[in-house]
Formats: structure tokens, C-alpha cells, sequence
């Protein structure tokens, strides 16, 4: 217990416990104490810090006791969780469990005076988390509950009666309700359950310190079951017991202090409780942490820190569990192994060294996951060898890349059916991959300071890699079918493994990383002894992995001049083979949010025009537009005619149609469309449709009304109210003074619009506006709490085009609440009209395609150009 004596350099003035408590006191004191821990926290050890604090509140506390008059009574007070590990932060939970004898005469009053003692704590903005309960109750919730039990492994006597404390704790010893066995399992399970929360990785770009993969929890976790199956409060006793080696646990130790005091600092700079390293915080940290007040910079190099530290726990965490496995299940061992050779064997599923040398040849370091890649029943790494590999990177003075042998290892490795599986996430989950290839150690920990990614460079690629390899595994066929069919005929699978490897090797180190990585491709292809031809197509790959993604998504992949401009960048089928199925694994590691149907059409039809394209006899092939509207016309026609329309009726409808719009829609679009307007009546305009035809996975709505000068503009303002993002739009006229419209639309949470209710009130709210009944809905969303963080400075580029009457242009800007909304009306006071445009969002990121044309149908002169520009750039910027 601490006294006043203990509290070093803090000399809060302390209320008098002789006279009954003023909250008044209490809260200068509590001030005056936060305001001494964020100055100590400067220079002061994190150890240190976090123990005072804790003996801070036992004083507080003990004294509260008195002053409350429960020393008089039966009941004990008991500091559990991380309050009884000795340890808080600034904005931890106390959590406190005061036991009271139920046998007890003057149990009433008892209950009475904690009441009021607890209501005080509250009265003093403490987050305090507490249970009052008998010793019995104790142990029945504790019997139901693993958060309870472990609650009482780690409790820790404050004041009280000691007697009812010594009871309770004999009943700890004597008769905790769950054994060794049932304890281990049911962490380990609370643990895969919390990695699953945040996808099973350390890298998430706002990690949780507490909670994610690699963090407090983690540790805690070994502490648990070690201290369960021990029977001891000491971490050391790991040591003592052979589970840990020393220097392994002083290692820990400093994982754990590291992330305490990132933890420490993060709490003082929200002010609160705040496990979330979030972008709001990350430069107030940094700074507190010492890393400077460089901006990115400065977070860039702490959360590189960050993450090198939680890839430690991880490894450690994960060594240590199996460890325990062994010891409390009771698995088998080297005895009962299936030997590989003199080096390798396999026990329970796990690739097992056969001696402590096994790694001074470095090239075992490379041959053991070839080993996993042969073997498909190894599911994993032993304990034993995860420690041999750990002390074996220590000793390394040289990247394993540098050695002959090692080199012939890795191409073997990812020539390897199975290469890129198993065997490739366990080489990044243990560093080798960084100690392997230089450039990857350089990516370890890299920040993406965006919102469109959700990883770090390394976990992205990886994810990359890993969807590569998910194109081959029948397990997965269902979701990428076009992808399983072209890589069961691709013959050069490992180029494809090694695009993916460095399409982003070279981020963070300034320059083009498409360039920079191109190089380094290539580089590596002439050190691993591949052909010229391997090398050439690697490097192609990496030095235009965005162009299709960039062309599917901010392009109009309608216009024949798009996909002939692409077809002449890709050359080859085979190309465009290796880099849609790169492309798709690129975007579906990006941000778990990030994929979605409209995308992989969007990509699949750019695939299939290219492909038709390219797969001609002409040395300069052209996309036949005549044919693809004849086509488009036959089959919407057999739709019709099957659901009973009279063919001339529907050539008369077509014949007001122009050429573009048969190009443009599908014949399940022109189908749909024609139906409803062959059925509906002269009065009953506008006419609104919304639904799915092509089963895209999005909304279509489809406007066919009188033509009028600025529809999008309304329709864009009742979008936006709706809470619906517009993916694409197509601003069609037919021949006699009609527009038809059709727009592709997403809820915010990127799910299409299916509730009947939902859909009738959209188009409620349309006919409404369309009829001028109401006025077009204004914006007033602020921004996110995410997007305030990020500053996208507003860029119009105008891109050169052969079309005559149209104008292209290409919005880069910060996204936000009704943007499309606001530049609707900009246009609409340019007197500009759109006939299409292609949204996409970037992270925080807009970067959207307009096609206009001025009001008599010609394309922007300089001068409209210019103009049109700077009022976007003025009303958009902040």
C-alpha cells in the first residue's frame, strides 16, 4: 500500500480523512494528479508510471474507505483486472470487487455506505467498473463466466476486513471452478475470436493498442494461463518453469513497456480512455512520444515501430500458447514424428526441427517452408522451431537473398503449387520474408496515410499474394471464376506470384513507386537467374499494375477510343490475363469494404472488350461498335417479342432512340426500359425505375422524362438526401425531346437498395422534385470524424479526346457529403450539361469523370474551359 511518502515528485495537497469527503477536494486533487503524470510521462520510466498510478488510487481509495466509515464493517475491498495487476493509465477502467459477508447482521447498512461511496467515485468522473458480491456468489458467476474468473486470478487486497480477503483467497486456491485444461481452451478461443475482429492482423492502420492482434491483450493472455496453470502471480515464474527463455522474457517486457507508454500518451491526448490509435491522435502521440512534430513523417516512423513491436508479441504470443498446448493438453512430440529428411520431421501437423543446428545453415532457413509447401498435412511451425528461426534472424548479418543456394530455395519455393499458400504467410508471419528480400524488410510497418487502404505495405501485399494463390484452391473458385479459368492455363503462374510480391515494394521511398518497383523486378529476376521473357512480363506487370484498375474505374470503358487506347498499352492476351487477375487481387487486399460486384464488372467487361480486341487477325484491331449494337438490338427484341410486344410498336419506340443508347445498355436494360415505356400512358411522366436487371450487385434507376436543362442536378440532391452514392450515370436525349437517364447507385454501406419501403420513397421524393412540387434537398452532413483528417487539394484536368461535341474532364477533390450534389449545380450555373459521368471514391479521395457538352451541343471552347475550372476549384476548396 502506498502512502503520501511513496509518491516521489507529485505533491497534490491531499483531503483531510478526519473530516466527511468533498467532491470539491477530490477533483482538485485528481487534477492536479493529471496534470503531474502527463508532465512525468516526458522522462519518467512507463513502469513506473503506470505502478504510481495505481498505488495513487490505492491511497484514494483506502482513504474513501475510511471516510465512508467502512472500516467498521464486513466487507472488503479488492482491486481486479489490470487495477489488480498494480497497474493503470490514464483513462483505465478501476475495476473493484468488494465482497460483503451476506451472513452479516448489518448487511443493510453496508450496503448503504458503499452506495454512497460509489456514487461519490462517479461524482468524480472515475470510470469505475464494480461488483458487490459474496464470496459464494463470487465463484458460481466466476463458474458461468471466463471474464470473472480471470477477474479473480489477478486480484489484489486493498482494504477491508483481511479476514474475509484471506477466505476468499483460500477459495482461489482450493476450489477455482475452472481447470488448467478447460481455462487454456477457452482464452485461446476468446483470443481467435478477438483477431477475427479486426481480420487477423496486426497492420489495420488505426490498430486497437489493447485489442488488436499483437497488442496488451496478447501479452495478458500468456500471463493468464501461465499464472492459471502455475498457480502464481509472478511472469517470471515462465522463466523458472523452461516456457521462456530469459532473454525471451526481457524481450516481452519491453513489448509490454513499449505499448504501454504509446497507450499512456494516448490517453492523455483524447483525454479519456481511447484504445484506438486513431488518425485524430497519431501526430499528438508521436509528438509525446518524442518523435517529433514532422507530421507524417513523425507517424510514419512511430507506427512502423508500432508495428514491428506487435509483430513481436505476436510471434511470442503464439510460441508461447503452443508451448502451454503441449504442456496442459498433452500432444504428441518428437517421438511419434514423421521424419522428412535429417533436418525437418513432422509432429501433430507442425514442420519440427530435428536438432538446435538445424538453422545454422541459413539455407534451411528458406528450405523449411519449402518443406511446408510439399507437405500439405503441416498445418503450422512447432514452438521449438519458431524459437530456432527467431534466434537464427538475430544471428543473420546479410539478406538470405545474398546466398546462391538460398536464391535457387526461393525459386522453388514460389514455383511451387502450394508455394504461395501456406508456406508464403508463414514466411511473412516470421520475418523471413523480410530477412530474405531487403526491399520487403523496407516495407514492414509501412503507413498508407489514406482511407482507401485499411493495411500496412507489407499485410497488403501479402493479402495480395495470398488472393493470388486463392485463384488455384477449389476452396475458392466459386468467387473468382473468371480468374480460375485464365490461371488454369497460364504457364507462368510464378510470374504472376512475383508481380504481386513487388507491385508495391517500392512505396514509401519517394518517386513513382510503379517505376521504382519495375526496377527492382526486374533487378530480381536477373539475380534469380529467370528468362528475359519472365523478367519482361514481371516488370511490365508492376510498372502498370493500376492501369487497369484506373481504367475500368475512372474511365468510360462505353467509349470504343477507351478500350482501343488500352488494348494498345496491354499487346498481348497473355497480358491481359496476368493483369486482370492481378488487378482483382490487388483491389480485393486494399480495404475489406473496397470490392463489390459493380467493380468486378466494371473489370470484366474492360476484360472481355480488350479481349476481343486483341484475340482479331488485324495488325490494328477495332472494336466493331455497328456490330455490338446489332447485337445488343436482337436480343432485347427476342426479350420483348417472348413477353408479348408487338415488333412494330417497338421499332417505332426504337426509332426515337439514337445509336448510343443501344451501345451503351445491355439488351436486359433495353428490354426492361422499353416495356415500361411501350405501357405507359402520355400523362404519366416522369417514369422511374429502379431495380437490378443485370444482377450487379448495385441499384439502377432509370429516368425516362421530358427533356429539361439540368436534371442531374435534382436528381443528384435527392440522391445524396437518400444516403445513396452515384457510381456512374449515362445522360442520354432521344431523338424527338426526351431524356433517359440511368444512374447506378449504392447505399453508403455499399449494399444495393432492395427494401420495397426504401425504394418507394426514393421515387416518392424524385416525383416530387421532377414535378416541382418540393425544392431539390440541400447537404448539411458534416463531415466524417475520419475525413476531417484529411486535406485533398481540389485538381480539374480536362483529357484530350477525338470525340467533336464533347468535352472530358477528370475531378480529383476531398470526397464528402453531397459533392456530387454541389458540382451538379456548379455546372448547371456554367450552363454545361452532362451526358456521363464515373464516380469513384479513393479512400477520402474523389476522383470523378464528367463528359459535358455546352449548351448547343459543342464542346467547351478555352475560355468555358477555364471557367468551369475555377468555379469548381472555388466552391470546392475549404
Amino acid at each position: 500500500m502506498a502512502n503520501a511518502d511513496n509518491d516521489k515528485d507529485f505533491h497534490g495537497h491531499w483531503p483531510s480523512r478526519n473530516s466527511p469527503p468533498e467532491t470539491k477536494d477530490y477533483k482538485e486533487l485528481l487534477t492536479s494528479y493529471q496534470n503531474w503524470s502527463a508532465t512525468r510521462f516526458v522522462t519518467a520510466d512507463i513502469d513506473e508510471l503506470v505502478h504510481h498510478r495505481a498505488n495513487f488510487f490505492d491511497q484514494l481509495l483506502e482513504q474513501l474507505w475510511s471516510q465512508f466509515e467502512l472500516n467498521e464493517e464486513s466487507a472488503t475491498l479488492i482491486a481486479v483486472g489490470g487495477y489488480g495487476r498494480e497497474t493503470l493509465h490514464p483513462g483505465s477502467d478501476i475495476d473493484l470487487l468488494i465482497l460483503v459477508d451476506e451472513k452479516s447482521d448489518s448487511l443493510r447498512v453496508v450496503e448503504d455506505k458503499l452506495s454512497r461511496l460509489i456514487t461519490f467515485l462517479w461524482d468524480l468522473h472515475l470510470d469505475i467498473g464494480h461488483s458487490v458480491r459474496s464470496i459464494d456468489e463470487c465463484f458460481q458467476q466466476a463458474d458461468d463466466d471466463i471474464t470473472v474468473a480471470t477477474n479473480l486470478i489477478e486480484s489484489r487486497f486493498l482494504t477491508g476486513s483481511e479476514e474475509l480477503f484471506n477466505e476468499f483467497h483460500q477459495h482461489l486456491i482450493n476450489d477455482f471452478p475452472w481447470s488448467s485444461r478447460d481455462f487454456y481452451q477457452a482464452k485461446l478461443d476468446e483470443q481467435r475470436q478477438r483477431h477475427q475482429q479486426y481480420h487477423s492482423t496486426s497492420y489495420n492502420l488505426e490498430p486497437n493498442i489493447k485489442s488488436s492482434p499483437g497488442g496488451l491483450r496478447d501479452i495478458q493472455t500468456i500471463g493468464w494461463i501461465a499464472k492459471r496453470h502455475f498457480q502464481t502471480h509472478s511472469d517470471e515464474n515462465l522463466v523458472e518453469y523452461g516456457y521462456m527463455t530469459a532473454d525471451e522474457f526481457v524481450e516481452l517486457r519491453d513489448c509490454m513497456n513499449w505499448l504501454w507508454r504509446i497507450r499512456f500518451a494516448l490517453h492523455i491526448e483524447a483525454g479519456k480512455r481511447e484504445d484506438r490509435l486513431l488518425f485524430d491522435f497519431q501526430p499528438g502521440v508521436a509528438v509525446r512520444l518524442g518523435y517529433g512534430n514532422e507530421g507524417k513523417s513523425s507517424v510514419e516512423t512511430m507506427m512502423k515501430d508500432y508495428f514491428k513491436v506487435v509483430l513481436r508479441v505476436s510471434e511470442l504470443n503464439q510460441m508461447l500458447l503452443q508451448f502451454f498446448h503441449q504442456a496442459i493438453l498433452g500432444t504428441q512430440d518428437l517421438q511419434d514424428a514423421e521424419l522428412i529428411d535429417r533436418d525437418f520431421a513432422i509432429s501433430n501437423t507442425l514442420l519440427t526441427a530435428r536438432h538446435d543446428e538445424v538453422f545454422d545453415n541459413p539455407v534451411n532457413l528458406i528450405r523449411a517452408f519449402v518443406c511446408i509447401a510439399e507437405y500439405p498435412q503441416i498445418t503450422g511451425i512447432h514452438s521449438n522451431t519458431i524459437r530456432l528461426i527467431r534466434n537464427a534472424r538475430a544471428q543473420l548479418t546479410e539478406p538470405l537473398s545474398h546466398n546462391p543456394d538460398c536464391r535457387n530455395k526461393f525459386n522453388q519455393l514460389i514455383q511451387h503449387k502450394r508455394g504461395c499458400g501456406l508456406a508464403f504467410s508463414l514466411m511473412h508471419h516470421h520475418s523471413v520474408l523480410a530477412s530474405y528480400l531487403p526491399q520487403w524488410q523496407q516495407i514492414v510497418g509501412q503507413m498508407q496515410f489514406d482511407l482507401f487502404h485499411a493495411y500496412t505495405v507489407d499485410e497488403h501485399t501479402f493479402r495480395l499474394v495470398r488472393n493470388l494463390y486463392r485463384y488455384s484452391d477449389e476452396k475458392y473458385a466459386e468467387q473468382f471464376p473468371l480468374c480460375e479459368k485464365i490461371v488454369q492455363q497460364m504457364e507462368r503462374k510464378y510470374c504472376l506470384y512475383l508481380a504481386g510480391i513487388f507491385h508495391d515494394i517500392a512505396k514509401g521511398r519517394g518517386g513513382d513507386h510503379s517505376e521504382l518497383g519495375e526496377m527492382d523486378a526486374r533487378n530480381f529476376c536477373h539475380q534469380h537467374g529467370y528468362s528475359e521473357d519472365d523478367a519482361e512480363l514481371v516488370a511490365w506487370l508492376v510498372r502498370h499494375h493500376l492501369t487497369m484498375s484506373v481504367t475500368a474505374q475512372k474511365r468510360d470503358i462505353h467509349d470504343p477510343e477507351v478500350i482501343q487506347e488500352f488494348a494498345n498499352q496491354v499487346q498481348t492476351v497473355e497480358r491481359l490475363d496476368f493483369l486482370y487477375c492481378l488487378t482483382v487481387a490487388d483491389i480485393r487486399a486494399t480495404n475489406q469494404s473496397l470490392w463489390n460486384n459493380w467493380k468486378a464488372t466494371l473489370l470484366e467487361e474492360l476484360y472481355n472488350a480488350t479481349a476481343y480486341l486483341l484475340q482479331q487477325d488485324s495488325s490494328q484491331p477495332t472494336l466493331d461498335v455497328r456490330e455490338k449494337i446489332k447485337e445488343n438490338k436482337a436480343n432485347a427484341m427476342a426479350l420483348l417479342l417472348s413477353a408479348g410486344f408487338d415488333k412494330s410498336d417497338i421499332n417505332a419506340l426504337w426509332g426515337r432512340f439514337t445509336a448510343d443508347y443501344f451501345f451503351r445498355h445491355t439488351a436486359e436494360q433495353i428490354s426492361w426500359h422499353s416495356q415500361h415505356i411501350l405501357n405507359l400512358p402520355t400523362d404519366q411522366l416522369p417514369l422511374i425505375l429502379i431495380g437490378d436487371e443485370n444482377n450487379y450487385g448495385t441499384t439502377e434507376l432509370f429516368i425516362y422524362h421530358h427533356e429539361e436543362s439540368h436534371l442531374f442536378a435534382s436528381v443528384a440532391g435527392v440522391l445524396d438526401s437518400q444516403q445513396l452514392s452515384i457510381l456512374d450515370a449515362q445522360i442520354l436525349a432521344t431523338r424527338d425531346g426526351f431524356v433517359m437517364d440511368t444512374f447506378i447507385v449504392l447505399q453508403r454501406d455499399g449494399k444495393p437498395l432492395t427494401e420495397p419501403q426504401r425504394i418507394e420513397e426514393v421515387k416518392q421524393q424524385l416525383l416530387d422534385v421532377l414535378h416541382k412540387r418540393v425544392p431539390v434537398p440541400k447537404t448539411n452532413r458534416p463531415l466524417s470524424r475520419r475525413m476531417k483528417n484529411f486535406s485533398v487539394k481540389t485538381e480539374v484536368s480536362f483529357i484530350p479526346s477525338k470525340h467533336q461535341g464533347r468535352t472530358t474532364f477528370e475531378l480529383i477533390t476531398l470526397d464528402r457529403p453531397g459533392l456530387i450534389a454541389k458540382l451538379a449545380a456548379i455546372l448547371q450555373q456554367q450552363n454545361v450539361t452532362l451526358l456521363a459521368a464515373k464516380i469513384t471514391t479513393i479512400g477520402e479521395q474523389a476522383e470523378d469523370l464528367f463528359i459535358v457538352t455546352s449548351e448547343d451541343n459543342t464542346s467547351l471552347d478555352e475560355q468555358q474551359k477555364q471557367a468551369l475550372k475555377q468555379q469548381i476549384i472555388e466552391d470546392l476548396e475549404f
